[in-house]
């Protein structure tokens, strides 16, 4: 039986005016690119477009689901709903065919015609509740895969640790007919971003490494998953070449997948998306951009910024696409996910700023 909940709404105007003490002046991007705000949203995390003029964001600290409302078509989102509240880290949003799928720490929920729903509050369905209600890694990426499965993550309920829930420190998918959860990727410490190729299909994602080993070491990752069930290490081995001092049992490093792309330790690498428009010179499908949330735990702040990573080289090579969050050891804002918006432009959440970006580009004579 489907379970639904009821959950409370609420409307009203964006004070845009009130992002001015965010110093974004200090934002730095390549020539003639420009960064605009377009809404300003509580703990803004993962974000999803819906029908045009129609963005979702979920939040983890905040509890909230947000729908998010261009009415005149001009790019900013000057009204905000708040469809779901008082859930559990629902930082997971993905959306498909009009519904929008919520991912909390131990549930999956689903609002039927998301975009056009006006009886509020909103009734959420419950898609599925077998999942740990642990907190530590415990929220949730959610996307649709090319196979039309739900994807998701599962992180590791500890810094480092081996779990007897062989879906800890893993990516899962879920059938929705069937709610059958198989694993496509294990030994993933606390991936909170994946996308695939649009061309290979390939699964391609980001992943947080341990703490305490040092400033410089893990390094954090990029991955790509060239067949399931692939093994990426955690616990045993970090980064492809760093045996954990706890946890090795002398296994081979040619036992695990070494990443596709070494990102420096605790940069915090979270969302991101191939970009798949055409509003930008000199990228294209094999060009992925990656948002870097930034350091908790290391004695010199690192990450808070934005990389546009080339997949076609061999190896993988990267460039700082936007910088300037990180002012000396002070975070003003720290980025989380980006889609690319149906224009071509770029829309990037923050959940410490509380915002959502709109990158564009312009020619220069």
């Amino acid at each position: 039986m489907i379970q639904r909940f009821l959950l409370f709404p609420l409307l009203f105007s964006l004070p845009l005016a009130a992002v001015a003490d965010r110093p974004l002046e200090r934002l730095r991007l390549p020539d003639g690119y420009t960064l605009s705000v377009v809404a300003e949203v509580d703990n803004a995390r993962q974000i999803a477009l819906g029908e045009p003029g129609t963005l979702f964001v979920g939040s983890r600290r905040a509890g909230k689901v947000y729908r998010l409302r261009d009415n005149d078509g001009d790019g900013t989102y000057e009204q905000q709903e708040i469809l779901l509240k008082r859930l559990n880290m629902p930082s997971g949003i993905a959306y498909r065919e009009g519904n929008l799928y919520i991912a909390a720490v131990n549930q999956i929920l689903r609002i039927t015609d998301a975009d056009i729903l006006t009886q509020l509050p909103a009734t959420a369905e419950l898609i599925t509740d077998d999942l740990p209600d642990i907190k530590h890694h415990g929220w949730k990426y959610l996307k649709f895969g090319p196979d039309g499965d739900l994807y998701f993550n599962l992180g590791a309920p500890c810094n480092i640790c081996l779990s007897d829930d062989p879906r800890f420190a893993s990516i899962l998918k879920l059938n929705l007919q069937t709610t059958q959860q198989t694993i496509v990727a294990h030994g993933v410490r606390n991936s909170v971003g994946f996308t695939w190729h649009p061309t290979s299909q390939q699964l391609w994602f980001t992943d947080n490494g341990r703490d305490h080993l040092g400033d410089d070491q893990p390094a954090d990752e990029l991955n790509r998953l060239s067949a399931p069930g692939q093994h990426f290490g955690y616990p045993f081995v970090h980064a492809g070449d760093v045996p954990d001092p706890e946890l090795h049992q002398g296994q081979s490093l040619t036992d695990f997948q070494s990443p596709a792309l070494k990102l420096g330790a605790h940069v915090a690498p979270l969302g991101l998306s191939f970009y798949t428009g055409d509003q930008f010179p000199d990228t294209n499908q094999n060009s992925l951009f990656i948002a870097e949330h930034g350091s908790w735990n290391r004695s010199s702040k690192v990450g808070y910024r934005v990389l546009q990573v080339d997949t076609s080289t061999a190896p993988v090579t990267y460039k700082v696409f936007i910088d300037g969050w990180l002012q000396g050891e002070s975070a003003w804002g720290r980025p989380v996910d980006i889609v690319t918006d149906r224009d071509g432009s770029l829309l990037i959440s923050d959940d410490r700023a509380g915002l959502i970006y709109r990158v564009s580009y312009h020619k220069t004579q």
